[in-house]
């Protein structure tokens, strides 16, 4: 009574006290209509029906299609046929044509009315989707007229049933099927249809009295549920998904007295929205549950779910998704444009909605307004000349642009110090390092025109490039900067590395342009040079050297390391395609690719070398060595594994997907690259894409609530697998050029490792093998010698790598090896246990002896490979006498059993292998050896304990590898054409072998500290051949303590021989100059060989234990 009328509180409620009112001197009396100034219901205007809103459309191009499009993707609105609509009341039109205060004709259902699907009169009086269609096709069917019910003939295909929820929509759509199947005015196979659903207000008003039944899980799965039934049984069908309004704005309404509403019935119509305070729980949970209706229906279609069929799609229209409140003039919310419960749309609203929805049908994915204002006039655009089409997912994109779904886009709450918490709008810089491939050589080139390969068009680099936008250039940087319009780094452009527009595309190609062919010519020249040069081993050295550089120096950095592509998918290009592509020049380019036979050697070795490279790749990665800092990591992206190429209807490959020489990508190839990269960055480790399939349209996918990061190892709960226990020390053997040569050569200059017919050995206990395996009894240490690194034939290849068992890999009837333990199998291995330099030629004769003795040896004809390996017991005892001339005679000994060997055997070849530096590698063991047993075997280790007693052991263990260092060169050794003595320096800088933790590794050494296991073996194995495939002057010095089964080289077309002074193409007189050279040479490569190690050493000593260490020894301290 104390309240005017219009402002008066209609609800009451038992639960609350409230205060009585009094009376005012403003207002002292009892409130009336006249003393309030309200104008009654019957007072209003009843006779004057709601304005009713037309347009115009003054499209140029109304026509249809110029024959029935078969692709919704080419849909033109002219080319509709069919309308029809699901939803709740609002597409049921209740109280669209209600006079204003006649709140029982909202129960009329007004469909001839209705935004999406009304027909009534035309657009000019009547803005709707319906009537606007019907200036392009005056022939549009399906459309509702009049008032009624769904089930009356007016309604027609206006399926929308008052009061309905997500959870009626199937129903909904099985019944507008089967009309539509069933009516004989439509011909459901041919007719192009649209359908519009809009649901969720009636879910949204009743949500917190049931918030699971009314989950936006449940929300989201009704929809889908009802277009299952239109994607399984509707052809030719365009759908309306349009997202449910912003609800909350209808409070605004509720709660300005100054405008009539039924507050009461209104409250009753949605009391979730309307019954809560401003700032409760309950209010916060309804938006939040609006916002995740919006999100779900996204998510729902961006799956591509719907996408399947040529002829269907489901778009989503957001132009609801954001609304404000209309207002009038004085600021007031504005009820004209609600029906008389200030629930439902009037005409007016229906009108505008109908405009927001064409519009929203014609604007490209990705671009479409979401915040749509009533109070804006009718603005009816025209469909775009050029794009004509109603705009779906797919032809939303131009060029090779993309779409981006994804509706969280926000950055991390504060900037994330860890890797494995990094969102992409997070990413502030982008950078690339690589070949041409990354520079962008020819993306941008036109068919034709060959020479602009070189153009390096790196701002539509896949990886770096950011020129134009993700709409229309499809790269990593553009869609980062979807999510962060602040990232730098990227390139723009054309140019090389160090122009300004490259930023932080360092990619450098192989070549620049006006030296293309002199220094592809120079590449290849080295290649034949030395075909290891590539080898897998090399490949990750340098790989991993440069993200040392990163890891060290570049705080928080996420790296993303493609994998290696496999060069083979060039050559399909060419094979299918020699007419298209300039097999000339590209021959230059990539001679070792495009070049070579099917199913030859050579190509099995290419296929061999590219698996090399990418299983490197993966264990340099997963050895966690990138994974030590909390803001540093670097992931593998796998999407090369496995190259897909598209092949047209003729069979043969598609090359506008690449540049014209073939070999580069085009642009079209680059935006899948960037597709394929972005997928990999959001997949887990472990469930990565392992395939590029060049044909498929690769969806871009979201980062995800639950899931919101870049991945790495960590935020995947990934563990690298582990290397499963190594079982034994083989390698794998991947040489294709292994046959013998035609005839037996009779110079050992042109030998072959096929050629070799006999292997034999001299040397101490390291020959014999001591201590190779464990003893299994107090005894004295067995003799492996069937294990012997270099005379050793236990087994194969595969389980135990020496030298004579990759040798009978290029000639399994090879003789003279040793086997099992036992004196009666050692064969031609004639080293003995404790011996010294002094019983080399003693070895010599016997071994002379031994093969005299065979009748399966032929003395003269077989070519035979001996290697002598002495002075480790040499060192161990110098100490004992000092003042010996030790270096010259060790020197001298085993010169005379070259001699013996020289005199004696016809077709030879002898390795002489230099004396491992025996005190570096003893004094990194760090006392974690028992090392009692190797002093015992080397006093002279026992004895040398001070800095000068060590200087004085290295000094002897140079003089003594010096003097033998020019065996190759002497002259009495070059003379005779079936005959030669190569020095295999391999062990002249010893590095200590370290496991992962920076400790000496001792599986590399016996029981006793002091002889090698047969690991330690392996190695030498493998260290002895590639030391003999490499020439002279130019062999490895050092031997490089790491396991893999792919470190052995193998001989090459232009490289077969075992090398020797003549085949390494060193002239007679450089021979004759070589000692002096080498003198030299030798200590200053040993000394810088020593300094590394010992440094390598000390530091982790320093770290471990902060030891104080002797001073770094200077190298004036050699007697040369």
């Amino acid at each position: 009574m104390m309240e005017p009328a219009g402002e008066k509180d209609e609800p009451l409620s038992a639960k609350h006290r409230r205060p009585m009112k009094c009376p005012s001197q403003e207002s002292p009396y009892l409130f009336s209509y006249r003393n309030s100034n309200y104008l009654t219901r019957l007072q209003k205007p009843r006779d004057k029906l709601e304005v009713r809103e037309g347009t115009e459309i003054r499209c140029p191009d109304k026509d249809p299609s110029d024959t029935v499009p078969t692709s919704v993707h080419r849909l033109k609105p002219a080319d509709i046929n069919v309308i029809g609509a699901l939803g709740d009341s609002l597409t049921a039109g209740n109280g669209a044509g209600s006079t204003r205060g006649n709140i029982l004709d909202v129960l009329t259902q007004y469909r001839g009315l209705s935004w999406s699907v009304g027909g009534d009169e035309s657009v000019s009086t009547v803005t709707t989707l319906a009537n606007i269609l019907r200036e392009f096709n005056p022939s549009l069917k399906g459309f509702s007229v009049g008032t009624g019910k769904e089930t009356s003939s007016n309604a027609f295909l206006n399926q929308a049933v008052a009061g309905g929820r997500a959870k009626d929509l199937p129903v909904q759509a099985r019944r507008l099927v089967d009309l539509m199947k069933n009516d004989t005015r439509i011909h459901f196979q041919e007719d192009w249809k649209i359908i519009t659903l809009f649901i969720g207000g009636n879910d949204l008003c009743d949500f917190c009295s049931d918030p699971v039944h009314y989950s936006p899980q449940n929300f989201s799965d009704n929809i889908g549920k009802a277009l299952d039934i239109l994607h399984a049984e509707v052809p030719r069908a365009f759908v309306n998904l349009v997202t449910v309004l912003e609800i909350v704005n209808l409070r605004e309404l509720y709660q300005e007295k100054k405008v009539y509403c039924p507050r009461m019935i209104l409250r009753s119509l949605c009391p979730c929205v309307l019954k809560f305070d401003d700032n409760s729980t309950e209010l916060a949970t309804l938006i939040e549950f609006n916002k995740k209706f919006q999100e779900k229906t996204h998510q729902l279609i961006e799956s591509g779910r719907y996408d399947t069929r040529e002829d269907f799609t489901v778009v989503v229209q957001p132009f609801f998704e954001n609304v404000d409140m209309p207002k009038t003039s004085e600021g007031l919310p504005d009820n004209s444009f609600f029906a008389p419960d200030c629930f439902h749309f009037s005409s007016k609203s229906h009108s505008r909605a109908a405009s927001g929805l064409w519009n929203n049908m014609l604007e490209p994915v990705g671009q479409k307004t979401t915040h749509h204002k009533f109070e804006n006039e009718i603005n009816i655009t025209c469909p775009n000349q050029v794009q004509p089409f109603l705009r779906t997912y797919k032809n939303s994109v131009q060029g090779h642009g993309t779409w981006l779904p994804c509706r969280d886009r926000a950055p991390s709450a504060s900037p994330p110090t860890s890797v494995h918490a990094l969102r992409p709008a997070d990413i502030q810089v982008v950078a690339a390092l690589g070949d041409s491939l990354t520079a962008g050589n020819g993306i941008g080139s036109k068919p034709d025109d060959l020479p602009d390969v070189t153009t390096q068009y790196r701002g539509l680099s896949y990886s770096s490039g950011g020129d134009g936008f993700l709409e229309n250039v499809t790269t990593l940087p553009n869609i980062l900067r979807e999510f962060n319009r602040n990232l730098t780094g990227y390139a723009v452009g054309t140019g090389d590395a160090s122009d300004v527009n490259a930023f932080l595309n360092q990619a450098v190609p192989g070549a620049k342009a006006e030296d293309l062919v002199s220094q592809v010519q120079t590449l290849m020249q080295k290649m034949k040079d030395d075909h290891n040069l590539y080898s897998a081993a090399n490949f990750v050295d340098h790989l991993r050297d440069a993200l040392d550089v990163l890891h060290r120096e570049v705080p928080r950095a996420l790296v993303n390391l493609v994998d290696f592509l496999n060069p083979s998918v060039m050559r399909q290009v060419f094979l299918g395609n020699s007419d298209k592509c300039p097999v000339q020049q590209a021959s230059v380019l990539c001679n070792c690719v495009l070049t070579l036979r099917e199913n030859s050697q050579e190509l099995a070795r290419l296929e061999s070398f590219s698996r090399a490279y990418q299983s490197s790749m993966r264990e340099l990665v997963e050895s966690g060595r990138y994974d030590t800092r909390e803001d540093f990591s670097v992931v593998l992206q796998p999407f090369f594994q496995n190259v897909q190429l598209p092949v047209l209807a003729d069979g043969l490959p598609d090359t506008s997907f690449f540049a014209p020489d073939c070999i580069h990508p085009s642009q079209k190839f680059h935006s899948q690259l960037a597709r394929a990269l972005w997928a990999n960055m959001l997949e887990p480790l472990g469930s990565k894409t392992e395939t590029l399939d060049l044909r498929a349209e690769i969806p871009i996918t979201c980062p995800t609530q639950n899931e919101p990061f870049l991945r790495t190892p960590r935020n995947s709960n990934y563990t690298y697998p582990t290397q499963p226990a190594i079982e034994n020390w083989g390698s794998d053997f991947v040489c294709t050029e292994w046959k013998a040569s035609n005839s037996v050569p009779t110079s050992v200059h042109q030998l072959q490792p096929a050629d070799i017919k006999v292997v034999a050995a001299l040397g101490d206990s390291l020959t014999t093998a001591v201590g190779a395996r464990p003893n299994n009894s107090s005894d004295l240490p067995t003799s492996w010698r069937g294990l012997s690194w270099s005379i050793g034939g236990d087994g194969n290849l595969e389980t135990h790598t020496t030298l004579p068992n990759i040798l009978k890999k290029f000639n399994p009837y090879l003789l003279g090896f040793s086997t099992g333990t036992w004196e009666g199998t050692a064969g031609l291995n004639v080293a003995a246990e404790g011996a010294r330099a002094r019983d080399m030629p003693a070895q010599a004769w016997d071994l002379v002896e031994r093969m005299k003795n065979r009748p399966d040896i032929n003395l003269e004809k077989d070519w035979k490979l001996i290697t002598l390996f002495i002075g480790g017991n040499d060192l161990c005892h110098y100490c004992e006498n000092p003042e010996a001339h030790l270096a010259t005679e060790y020197v001298q000994h085993i010169q005379q059993a070259l001699d013996i060997l020289s005199q004696e055997l016809p077709r030879a070849f002898v390795n002489v292998v230099e004396v491992m530096e025996l005190a570096s590698l003893y004094q990194g063991q760090d006392g974690k050896c028992a090392m009692l047993p190797a002093q015992n075997n080397c006093t002279c280790l026992r004895h040398s304990q001070s800095s000068l007693e060590k200087q004085e052991l290295k000094k002897v263990n140079w003089n003594l590898q010096n003097g033998i260092s020019s065996f190759s060169y002497w002259h009495q050794y070059t003379q005779r054409e079936d005959f030669t003595v190569v020095v295999q320096p391999f062990f002249q800088n010893t590095l200590i072998p370290l496991n992962e933790r920076g400790d000496t590794d001792l599986t590399f050494f016996s029981e006793d500290c002091f002889h090698f296991s047969d690991r330690g073996h392996a190695e030498m194995a493998i260290a002895l051949w590639n030391n003999m495939l490499e020439p002279v002057g130019r062999k490895t010095t050092s031997n490089n303590f790491t396991h893999s089964r792919a470190k052995l080289k193998c001989p090459s077309p232009e490289s077969p021989y075992l090398y020797t002074l003549r085949n390494s193409r060193l002239l007679p007189d450089q021979a004759e100059e070589a000692p002096n050279v080498l003198y030299w040479a030798v200590p200053v490569a040993a000394g810088v060989g020593l300094v590394v190690g010992v440094i390598g050493a000390v530091v982790w000593r320093c770290r471990r234990g902060g030891r104080r260490e002797d001073p770094p020894m200077s190298l004036r301290t050699v007697a040369l």
